[in-house]
């Protein structure tokens, strides 16, 4: 799924609102939803860039071992099978 928004786009967004703007208007502004930005809020609040960017490596490397460790209980079980055949 692509996102229009990157990172720094959306803290940009959620500082705006900080400093005044009223939401309805922010997201008018930008063409984004209102869920979308509580979404963000909920998630980005409070963050800086470089934290949000350390998020995402973080989110993308737990993906990558939660796959790895998935294929590895995929062969455990396969030769568990094997050597209860023998």
């Amino acid at each position: 799924m692509k996102k229009r928004f990157n990172e720094e786009q959306i803290i940009g967004f959620l500082r705006e609102a900080d400093a005044g703007l009223p939401i309805k208007e922010l997201c008018r502004k930008h063409g984004f939803s209102e869920p979308s930005y509580y979404g963000w809020k909920a998630k980005f609040g409070g963050m800086s860039v470089s934290d949000a960017q350390r998020l995402k490596s973080l989110e993308s490397e737990n993906a990558k071992l939660k796959k790895l460790l998935a294929n590895s209980m995929l062969e455990i079980d396969a030769m568990r099978e094997v050597l209860k055949g023998k």
